[in-house]
């Protein structure tokens, strides 16, 4: 999504900065992007060295319109199991990956955005937050996950309320199961039923339709404050 998202924004005319782990293709993907497309190793829960990074690519970029945050991944873990009690360190682990280095990233791209010219609307900047389906209907053993992406859906309106008087936009996407990581390339009947409580279309949602939305709300002034299901109409059934 992340990818799908960088190609659009270039295709469109933007700069774009990718920040991902150094052992990603992040290199790759920015050199097959091209148009001044740069990489930048980081690790999203190194929450002071990502500080240092952000810097050295807006700086490279020359300012900071917009963010979209893609990085996060759970654990398959219920509340308790026969193994016992969910392990803490794991819960905190993926509220770290998924919601405060969100938040992280948001509060350092926030500064950095306060700091540009206000366009004829008098927008700075628009930031966008990877939730997922999960944070309002989550599954069995996703407890740590929902968790995590409630927390991204919720802090939407509150902090556009909070950047709202310098011009900085704040939304979400909520996404279901789309043909990205572990779930792209799996069988059909496995796609299938996976994503059988869907209305339409059924089948896993592509990355280039997340990152059509994240252009969308780029380019749309009075999206702020909201989370958006990107979903087909998928409700989470329990399991």
């Amino acid at each position: 999504m992340a990818r799908a998202t960088a190609e659009a924004i270039v295709a469109g005319g933007g700069s774009v900065a990718i920040l991902d782990l150094a052992s990603s293709d992040g290199e790759a993907v920015a050199a097959e992007i091209g148009n001044g497309t740069t990489f930048h190793a980081s690790d999203v829960t190194d929450f002071e060295g990502i500080e240092t990074v952000l810097g050295a690519a807006v700086d490279q970029l020359g300012g900071l319109d917009a963010v979209v945050n893609t990085a996060g991944g759970g654990v398959a873990r219920r509340t308790l199991s026969k193994d016992g009690p969910h392990p803490l360190d794991e819960f905190r682990h993926v509220i770290d990956l998924n919601l405060v280095s969100s938040f992280n990233i948001n509060r350092l791209a926030a500064a950095a955005m306060s700091e540009n010219e206000p366009n004829d609307d008098g927008e700075r900047g628009v930031m966008i937050n990877t939730a997922s389906i999960a944070a309002f209907e989550g599954q069995i053993g996703q407890v740590a996950y929902t968790a995590a992406k409630a927390g991204i859906a919720g802090m939407c309106l509150t902090m556009a309320r909070d950047l709202g008087s310098l011009g900085i936009r704040v939304n979400a996407i909520a996404p279901s199961l789309f043909a990205t990581g572990i779930t792209k390339g799996i069988p059909d009947e496995f796609a299938d039923a996976l994503t059988k409580d869907a209305a339409f279309p059924k089948r896993l949602g592509k990355p280039e339709e997340y990152a059509r939305l994240a252009v969308a709300i780029i380019e749309n002034p009075m999206l702020n404050g909201g989370c958006i299901r990107l979903d087909a109409g998928q409700r989470f059934a329990p399991r």
